[in-house]
């Protein structure tokens, strides 16, 4: 049995339908001609949603991503050190004396999964470092997932590979050239590592690392561009946090701060989430507050799916996929 037939025999109820309810909306809008942005937050490139996403990207079901510094990052991590990664299923009985005892051999935990240090961040930080010496060099800056892009394309970290290519959906990303949003890219560990290299000296300009205000410049102009009545554009969140908040601020913006009124609302919007509504909660609050400050209109489809995106996801981009 597909996992489509599956998921529409069983998930009748609540979440579960609810699930059905946003994956049948995904495919609505897109075959009434619009276009989807998917944003992550958290660890799902650690997740390896990947594996999903990098066909999604392929077959054209999502145009644009917006995505935290961690999620740009830790999809290469995974590429290229794979092999090196340890689980830790009893995560929840570790004590403070054994979380010091990964931190010794370099093993930085996410949740139940260990990412190693010398075989992803430094692997990579070996490789960037020669793309940002190299624009700093000649003047020129770029967005943080174009120098991934650059990177990824010149077949440098070819070598390391460790997982199948077609479950790396940066590098499906990279192969399409498809947009990308990355608000608060300096929270991440090679955001970090750049700061270091350009307070050492290696790279002279800090500006050689494009920021958050020209990704919503750039943002703002994708939008203009993509956006109308015939081909409205759908917003699809997982999780919670900046990768979320930053991108949906562009309608607003557009219409309030430069008179772009033409410009249609979001055109669908469904977010994947376990934060419970409550006082000042913005990842818990739902869509319906969000027509009070001009992101959704009255009659957006709207979603909500309170569960482990983990676990979820998958099975909505299933059905989109028809798998």
């Amino acid at each position: 049995m597909q996992v489509s037939n599956f998921l529409r025999h069983h998930y009748r109820h609540f979440n579960a339908a609810a699930l059905i309810d946003a994956a049948d909306g995904y495919n609505k809008h897109l075959a009434d001609g619009g276009k989807m942005m998917i944003t992550l937050a958290g660890a799902m490139s650690t997740a390896e949603l990947g594996i999903q996403l990098a066909e999604l990207i392929r077959q054209d079901k999502v145009q644009i991503i917006s995505c935290t510094g961690a999620n740009l990052e830790e999809d290469i991590f995974n590429l290229v050190a794979h092999d090196f990664y340890e689980r830790v299923p009893n995560y929840r009985d570790l004590t403070p004396a054994d979380e010091q005892a990964l931190l010794e051999r370099h093993m930085n935990r996410v949740t139940d999964t260990c990412i190693p240090e010398e075989e992803a961040m430094r692997r990579l930080e070996h490789v960037v470092l020669k793309f940002w010496e190299k624009a700093d060099a000649e003047g020129k800056s770029y967005f943080p997932h174009e120098f991934f892009y650059q990177i990824l394309l010149s077949g440098e970290l070819e070598q390391y590979y460790q997982i199948d290519p077609k479950d790396s959906w940066m590098l499906a990303a990279a192969e399409k050239n498809l947009p990308i949003i990355c608000p608060g890219w300096e929270d991440s560990t090679l955001g970090n590592i750049f700061a270091g290299h350009v307070i050492s000296g290696d790279v002279k300009n800090v500006h050689t690392m494009r920021t958050g205000i020209q990704y919503m410049i750039y943002l703002a102009d994708w939008y203009t561009q993509q956006a109308t009545d015939e081909s409205k554009v759908g917003f699809f969140q997982i999780g919670g946090g900046i990768a979320g908040d930053f991108p949906i601020c562009v309608v607003p913006m557009l219409h309030q701060d430069l008179g772009r009124t033409s410009v249609p609302l979001w055109g669908y919007f469904c977010q994947i989430s376990d934060s419970t509504t409550s006082y000042g909660s913005y990842s818990g609050a739902v869509p319906n507050e969000k027509i009070t400050w001009g992101k959704l209109g009255e009659k957006t489809p709207k979603f909500i799916i309170e569960s482990d995106a983990t676990i979820v996801a998958p099975l909505v981009f299933a059905i989109v996929l028809g798998q």
